[in-house]
């Protein structure tokens, strides 16, 4: 699978209600560990104080990344997505990890 950097931030619609908020939330967090136990999730930070995260996401390609991947998220409508694809550089200290 190729592997993608993806910065999301997510913006909660004023006037939308705690208890969808919440339902939401809860639905991402089993659609988060669906896609890491598929190998589409590898890693995902949050920078602090921000309502946004940076992640390492895998697909077979940048189409299949939005439509399979990043698209099934439930709080998908409130995201904006920056994605750039990634090949290995020949420096990585971690190249010999990313095999696995």
């Amino acid at each position: 699978m190729q592997e993608f950097l993806v910065e999301i931030t997510t913006t909660i619609p004023e006037g939308t209600e705690q208890a969808e908020v919440d339902s939401r939330r809860a639905a991402e967090a089993v659609r988060a560990a669906e896609l890491a136990a598929t190998g589409n999730l590898f890693r995902l930070w949050r920078p602090v104080g921000e309502m946004r995260s940076l992640g390492i996401w895998r697909a077979d390609d940048e189409t299949a990344l939005h439509e399979k991947v990043l698209d099934t998220l439930p709080l998908r409508s409130w995201m904006t997505l920056k994605v750039t694809a990634l090949q290995p550089h020949p420096n990585d200290p971690g190249k010999d990890d990313a095999a696995q």
